[in-house]
């Protein structure tokens, strides 16, 4: 095949920018994803609880966290997995930064961050100081987290991974709620693409949108399943096995995982 005098402009082009990246785009060639400590956001109950257990079972260390200092479901967790228990409230302007030191003095070798937390509302409006409050616990501390992470990994020319909890119902057409909270999950259903582009190939970011997971044990407020496909509710532990699956998937960025039992391409 002949070489143009186009194709060796365009090589040069292509060379060019590469030396241009910033080092967080940087990422030596040999570098391969190895399995190390994540921090699981709101790790301690419920989703959280299964996604720690099952990562702990793929062999990652898990640094679980909870919202109050000494969380007892937090530490025996942590303890039980042979993991690290960490505690921030992330409403709280600056927290996410805080979090990120301690899982680093809990666990360097620090891989992936699993963005659990969150506060669920279905109130169609919110008081100011609520709706700040969720924006920041379920936007900015996320957002703030990957970011933290993505840095430091650059730093040390590793490769890591992110996953943002969303909702399966912010994925139907048209969409199916309107409140503050689903705001606030289509805004990090933006980020999972935003971000895989932002942090490539440092990181790889993905998203997984459990359904009706787990009804609340007070029968009054109970989640509605809902019409599915498939004949049972999704499962703690389906959502985990996504999770796991993502990150540790070295091809797989910038993706939303639906586990709903079909239900999100229901119209």
């Amino acid at each position: 095949m002949q070489i143009t005098g186009g194709d060796i402009k365009l090589m040069s082009m292509f060379r060019d920018a590469r030396h241009s990246l910033s080092p967080a785009r940087r990422i030596p060639a040999t570098v391969t994803f190895r399995p190390r400590a994540v921090l699981v956001t709101g790790g301690a109950r419920r989703i959280g609880r299964a996604i720690c257990e099952a990562l702990s079972a793929r062999g990652w260390q898990v640094v679980v966290h909870a919202r109050t200092p000494g969380d007892e479901d937090a530490v025996a967790l942590a303890d039980r997995l042979g993991g690290k228990p960490v505690f921030a409230d992330l409403s709280r302007q600056g927290a996410a930064d805080g979090l990120f030191a301690d899982t680093l003095a809990a666990a360097p070798d620090i891989r992936a961050v699993v963005c659990n937390a969150a506060v669920f509302s279905t109130a169609m409006e919110l008081p100011p100081d609520e709706a700040a409050k969720l924006a920041t616990v379920n936007v900015e501390a996320p957002l703030r987290l990957v970011e933290l992470l993505a840095g430091h990994l650059a730093d040390r020319g590793e490769r890591g991974s992110a996953a943002y909890l969303l909702d399966c119902r912010i994925l139907r057409q048209p969409a199916e709620e309107d409140t503050p909270y689903a705001a606030s999950k289509r805004a990090l259903w933006r980020a999972v693409r935003a971000d895989a582009v932002r942090f490539a190939p440092t990181l790889s970011v993905n998203g997984v949108a459990p359904g009706p997971v787990l009804p609340p044990a007070d029968a009054e407020n109970r989640e509605k399943g809902g019409p599915m496909l498939l004949p049972r509710r999704p499962s703690p532990g389906d959502v985990a096995a996504a999770v796991g699956f993502l990150l540790e998937a070295g091809a797989v960025t910038g993706q939303v995982l639906a586990v709903d039992s079909g239900q999100s391409i229901l119209t």
